[in-house]
């Protein structure tokens, strides 16, 4: 599948709601998990606000991957964001899209009291 990766650099990230579990099947709570890995998968919702726009996000990221501290507002740092565009037909109906999924979300807020306590 194509991947593409997105240029964060001049992108101001906040957390718009906190971390979930990823459910792989809703009926069952069936818990998604990654194919590679067998990590646990979580999505996180950001604010992304880049080029005078800004959208909110739904990002898959493994368990490990999530700063604990995060809240909504946060300021966060997206490690290896990728999108993918994505299609399928269901009971006769076309669907498409595009998913985004990111190695680490990192709070900015705990690096800068870090660095201020110092």
């Amino acid at each position: 599948m194509r991947q593409i990766p997105v240029d964060t650099s001049n992108a101001t990230v906040m957390v718009a709601k906190a971390p979930q579990t990823k459910l792989k099947d809703r009926r069952t709570g069936e818990i998604a998990m990654d194919a590679e890995t067998g990590a646990k998968l979580l999505t996180v919702d950001v604010m992304f606000a880049a080029n005078n726009e800004v959208e909110i996000l739904s990002l898959t990221v493994p368990e490990s991957g999530v700063s604990e501290e995060l809240v909504m507002g946060t300021p966060v740092a997206l490690t290896g964001l990728i999108a993918r565009p994505w299609e399928n037909e269901f009971n006769g109906q076309k669907r498409h899209g595009i998913a985004f999924r990111v190695v680490a979300v990192t709070s900015l807020a705990v690096a800068g009291s870090a660095s201020q306590a110092v």
